[in-house]
């Protein structure tokens, strides 16, 4: 496997630093944003050389369980607070898209466009990003199998773009309940893009709480130090400095300290592994 995707100022490679995509699930507000970048840099910077850290943040949650849940900004203010944390933190930012539309003005701001897993199928959605010449992180949706997952990077590919990665979340197991299937990670990696881990999202009880989802955030960092061992390429982690109150993916994000205390057992794990 061969791929070399420049991130900010740093590049992607395999067995390279892995890509840590690190964020609260939505923006909540300019102040908040500002807030957890601040205190994630602060924990990612003595990894700094293990970690090519990505702020991540949604400016809108368009797949919500209830109509009534928070959505977030919407896309022009919350380009506007991404920006202001990529210039003041020197970090690049990944985003999520939902319509074609979105493509063009959100690849000016995010380094990373990513398609929600529901979304990993709309050829549209996945030709205007890639056309941006951005990043693609092309969620796994949790009906897709692993073997099939090729067939988004190569309409990413086929439209003239090198840099799709494939991120895992798990697949549906029954209802309410998701898995992950670690050989589906070797499966992709032949694929011959970058292979990233989302930790927290494959915690996730979709619709578990009626009108909210629910989530086991005390399980993510076993499921992502399991994916440490198979090799992946990177991490995507929700993190929240009070995920209890958080507006989005509550029970499912890392708080600061589970967040800290799992990012040298990723290293030591890959240094083991190897």
């Amino acid at each position: 496997m061969s791929f070399s995707i420049p991130v900010g100022s740093r590049t992607l490679t395999p067995g390279g630093a892995y890509l840590l995509i690190a964020g609260p699930c939505m923006i909540e507000s300019e102040a908040h944003c500002l807030g957890m970048a601040e205190k994630i840099a602060k924990r990612v910077a003595p990894y700094a050389d293990q970690f090519l850290w990505v702020f991540k943040s949604s400016f809108d949650k368009a797949n919500r369980s209830s109509g009534k849940s928070a959505r977030g900004p919407g896309m022009e203010e919350g380009l506007a607070i991404l920006d202001k944390v990529k210039r003041e933190f020197g970090v690049p930012v990944l985003t999520d898209i939902h319509e074609s539309y979105q493509a063009a003005p959100v690849a000016e701001v995010a380094d990373i466009l990513q398609i929600p897993a529901f979304l990993c199928r709309q050829t549209d959605l996945l030709l205007a990003a890639a056309k941006t010449g951005r990043i693609v992180n092309i969620k796994k949706g949790q009906f897709v199998a692993p073997h099939d997952m090729g067939k988004p990077v190569v309409k990413v590919r086929e439209a003239g773009n090198a840099y799709g990665m494939i991120t895992e979340r798990g697949t549906s197991f029954g209802y309410n309940n998701l898995v992950v299937d670690y050989a589906g990670l070797h499966v992709m990696r032949r694929f011959g893009a970058p292979v990233i881990f989302d930790a927290t999202h494959c915690v996730q009880l979709p619709g578990g709480l009626g009108d909210t989802s629910g989530g086991r955030r005390e399980i993510a960092p076993y499921m992502a130090k399991a994916a440490a061992a198979f090799g992946v390429d990177g991490f995507f982690t929700e993190v929240h400095d009070n995920p209890d109150q958080a507006l989005s993916d509550g029970p499912n994000q890392l708080n600061l300290e589970l967040f800290e205390d799992l990012l040298p057992k990723l290293v030591a794990i890959r240094e083991a592994a190897r």
